[in-house]
């Protein structure tokens, strides 16, 4: 009988010293777990493949100096039921994030995201050509052609792709990010012509697309926006062409070398307010939100002239009267003169 106990005894022993080691074991292996990562000094990129394995994975970032004991992390991922749920994408992983952590982005479908960047003012195929520029995108092959089921029943994109910078995973299309661009335009014009005025020139939410792409060339000055929007409009009900060089520069295409010429002034295109009363037949740009609300908002003001007032400041002389305008002009004309003699 003594003999029996003392084996019951030791194997009830061994079974408890087993049992502290694996606890201990265990421990251990949380305190790695949750502890940040030494050799995970600075942000790394890090892209997952479709269907990548959890033990690839490990691999992987332990040849990037990241992980110290890949297989530990690939068990870990496996016993904690989350090695299929790891989703494909390019992730950044952040210094000094834990093994767990590593793993809790990578599942969680939190991927890098890139900025696509589409500026107040460009043309769209300024919009295009930097879309392309973008590494991390595709090019979907379809483009121009393509671009027709975005214009909508309009004959051409330009002025429909917001201004903005968009975010972006890897790998998505060009159309894609037009996409994006469009349905912006599409709600923020929506958005802006609920709320305009009453009484304005316009028979549809495309015409103050077009005036606002015009205020966005004509101005840089937020301030005078509204300002400007108001002569443009008292032209319009008045009939009175548009008269505004940004039109006649867009109408030019190539053929524009930096110089406005007399002659270009007189040469008629559709884009030449010039040459025609109203407004021109497309946008001549990307207004942004500023321009449309100055489009739909514009100043009580009588005035039907301005120029710039060439002190360097890119600000305007408004007059409500031709007389008032030629003197603005003429006080223009003499501060160019001016600058030209000092140099």
């Amino acid at each position: 009988m003594v003999t029996r106990r003392r084996r019951r005894g030791r194997w009830a022993l061994l079974l408890l010293i087993g049992l502290l080691g694996a606890a201990a074991t265990l421990r251990t292996m949380q305190r790695w777990w949750d502890a940040p990562l030494a050799a995970l000094t600075a942000p790394t990129v890090l892209e997952i493949a479709p269907g990548e394995r959890v033990g690839h994975i490990a691999e992987r970032l332990a040849r990037l100096g990241v992980l110290d004991y890949p297989r530990t992390w690939a068990w870990q991922a496996r016993a904690r039921g989350l090695a299929s749920h790891i989703r494909a994408g390019e992730y950044e992983l952040k210094a000094a994030a834990s093994p767990g952590e590593v793993l809790a982005l990578l599942v969680s479908g939190k991927v890098l995201l890139h900025p696509v960047t589409l500026v107040e003012g460009w043309t769209v195929a300024q919009a295009l050509s930097a879309v392309h520029e973008q590494p991390f995108l595709k090019v979907s092959g379809t483009l121009p052609g393509g671009l027709q089921p975005l214009a909508g029943a309009h004959d051409s994109l330009e002025g429909l792709l917001f201004p903005d910078t968009y975010l972006v995973p890897k790998g998505t299309t060009d159309l894609e990010v037009l996409r994006l661009a469009q349905a912006r335009l599409t709600a923020q014009l929506a958005a802006a012509w609920a709320a305009r005025v009453p009484g304005l020139p316009y028979q549809r939410p495309y015409d103050a697309l077009i005036l606002a792409s015009i205020i966005e060339k004509e101005t840089g000055n937020p301030d005078e926006r509204a300002h400007i929007a108001a002569v443009f409009i008292n032209r319009l009900r008045r009939g009175m062409r548009l008269q505004t060089d940004p039109t006649v520069i867009y109408g030019m295409g190539a053929r524009y070398a930096g110089t406005l010429r007399k002659k270009d002034l007189t040469t008629d295109t559709p884009w030449n307010t010039y040459t025609r009363v109203g407004l021109p037949p497309t946008p001549i740009a990307l207004p942004g939100a500023a321009s449309l609300a100055a489009a739909l908002h514009p100043a009580d003001a009588d005035d039907l002239f301005f120029v710039a007032t060439g002190s360097g400041d890119g600000r305007h002389t408004f007059s409500a009267t031709l007389a008032a305008h030629n003197a603005a002009v003429a006080g223009y004309v003499a501060r160019q003169r001016q600058k030209v003699q000092q140099r």
